[in-house]
């Protein structure tokens, strides 16, 4: 799966699986993000469940890092953006700039989510039930049976044993064919790549759990995993 330059195969297209948890692809200068859910924080206030309100403000940093650092001509974010319809309405005016100053930068498409089937209007970019570039198909939810589909939605990560004890991470779960993205707000949890709802999307045989570490992401071997 692996090309010379240390980029990732996925049906025909050469990617990067970035430590930030994108996935980059250099070809068409494209960045991918998943589940930023900003404003979950806030959402959680008004159903009484109190968290500190800072997760859009790192979640937002993060992002702003790696548009920096890749510098993509395009971005694409996954669906569940914002984590829910009236997310927009919580954002503080400083995180409202921030986003508007992204969606300026490149041509930035907003994918539909279960948690934000109407993403922001007043926010730039634009909204789009999937996105398909060359072989590539991007959506939110992952669909059984199609090549080259990239998406999120179910947060991936992985658990291994480590010299006696597990350790678990935010991981890209991948079969050359398909690619589920972690998610990248600062909030969001992860689950479990052997979890059953999984089941049915990846060839188990070349399922690989690409799971990120503080300088490089590193790819396990189905077989070798742990369920939580």
């Amino acid at each position: 799966m692996l090309t010379r330059d240390g980029l990732v195969r996925l049906a025909g297209a050469a990617v990067r699986l970035d430590t930030s948890g994108a996935l980059f692809w250099p070809a068409e200068a494209t960045l991918v993000v998943a589940d930023l859910h900003l404003e979950k924080g806030s959402s959680a206030a008004t159903r009484g469940r109190f968290l500190p309100p800072y997760d859009t403000r790192a979640t937002l940093t993060a992002l702003e890092a790696v548009v920096r650092r890749l510098a993509p001509r395009r971005v694409v974010a996954l669906g569940d953006s914002f984590h829910d319809r009236r997310a927009e309405t919580r954002l503080l005016a400083g995180d409202l700039d921030r986003i508007r100053a992204l969606t300026r930068a490149a041509d930035w498409l907003w994918v539909t989510g279960n948690h934000d089937p109407e993403p922001p209007k007043g926010l730039g970019g634009t909204a789009c039930d999937l996105v398909s570039i060359g072989p590539l198909v991007f959506r939110h939810e992952p669909t059984a049976g199609t090549d080259g589909e990239v998406a999120g939605h179910l947060h991936p990560c992985a658990r291994v044993g480590v010299r006696g004890r597990s350790l678990r991470r935010r991981a890209f779960a991948a079969d050359g064919s398909r690619c589920i993205l972690p998610a990248f707000g600062a909030y969001t949890g992860g689950l479990n790549v052997l979890d059953r709802a999984y089941h049915g999307l990846f060839d188990r045989t070349r399922l690989i759990a690409w799971m990120i570490g503080e300088e490089r992401v590193y790819p396990v071997r189905g077989a070798t995993l742990l369920p939580d």
